[in-house]
């Protein structure tokens, strides 16, 4: 069983930044991907930016030039920081774990709010 435990979200201005942290635990193989997924008032749920164990990374184009994925693979950890934030950008943000690699997401944070005040 594995656990994802998001942290850092929080209120912000537009302009201003912020900087989420994802721990996972449990049983993790050594070659999986993460990802940041959120889910707006109103919105599906889209994926944000993801990374796999190697380091690569996807990033949805609207956060493009924003925000910077990146993970600590000794502590099984992923990280979203987010720069210029848009009122737009106001979501539930949800960790998720492909524990083999690919986009087959099997494990899901609880989301952590974050609001872009204009």
């Amino acid at each position: 069983q594995v656990q994802l435990v998001e942290s850092g979200g929080g209120l912000v201005q537009a302009g201003g930044s912020l900087t989420l942290s994802c721990a996972a635990s449990g049983s993790i193989s050594n070659i999986n991907t993460m990802a940041w997924y959120r889910r707006g008032p109103g919105k599906q749920r889209e994926l944000v930016a993801a990374i796999t164990t190697d380091g690569a990374t996807n990033y949805a184009d609207s956060v493009k030039g924003r925000f910077t994925i990146s993970r600590d693979n000794d502590k099984n950890t992923v990280y979203l920081q987010m720069n210029s934030l848009k009122f737009e950008d106001t979501a539930v943000y949800y960790c998720a774990l492909a524990p083999s690699g690919g986009y087959a997401w099997d494990y899901w944070g609880q989301g952590t709010q974050v609001t872009v005040s204009s």
